[in-house]
């Protein structure tokens, strides 16, 4: 298959995220998986498997708008799950995926929600421009029946805005942006304040 320039572009700005992200060690072993959207509306996305801090350009694959292969590589399980943003909300340009220590302890201690306000590094996320602000971000039971927790995510958004993130339970978190470089800023942010709440409900010493 030949790739696009506007491909190749992207598989390595991805390849850069998943460097970073492993230096931070929020996707161990082979955990985790990011995508970027195409201009012609198709998705690069990590081959299912592979580690993230040591990802080569063969390691970053094209599927459809519905999730299938267009090269005939292997996307995560989890497609689905980046594939319904995308379809959603049409401002979304890459979602990541990691599994990091606060974000997983976070999805099993707030089990419901972690609300996250009056902090000033809220502002680093698109948007936000005081400290007095709330973001909610959402927690789902974890479910390897991807299609099934496809759908209760898209049932929640229905009924709320989408905020910046969504943490499945004792598994990790979903954040987005309107490109690789502002969804890493939102990781990076996100991190920080969940270590923040832990430390607030006395997880972490």
């Amino acid at each position: 298959m030949t790739y696009s320039k506007d491909f190749f572009n992207l598989a390595d700005q991805l390849i850069a995220a998943g460097k970073f992200i492993d230096s931070k060690g929020w996707v161990p072993a082979t955990s985790g998986n990011l995508s970027a959207l195409l201009p012609d509306g198709t998705i690069a996305i990590t081959v299912s498997g592979k580690h993230k801090g040591r990802l080569q350009i063969d390691d970053i694959m094209l599927i459809d708008e519905e999730g299938n292969s267009l090269d005939g590589k292997k996307p995560s399980a989890e497609t689905l799950l980046h594939v319904a943003l995308y379809k959603r909300f049409p401002d979304i340009q890459c979602v990541l995926h990691p599994h990091s220590l606060n974000a997983t302890l976070v999805s099993k201690i707030f089990k419901v929600a972690c609300v996250l306000e009056n902090y000033e590094l809220l502002k680093g996320l698109c948007g936000i421009t005081t400290h007095e602000s709330r973001v909610i971000v959402p927690i789902f039971a974890n479910d390897q029946n991807i299609p099934r927790l496809a759908a209760l995510v898209e049932q929640h958004w229905d009924q709320c805005a989408r905020g910046y993130a969504y943490l499945i339970s004792g598994h990790g978190l979903y954040t987005w942006g309107a490109s690789v470089s502002e969804t890493l800023r939102h990781l990076e942010v996100l991190d920080f304040l969940f270590e923040c709440e832990l430390r607030l409900h006395g997880v972490k010493n």
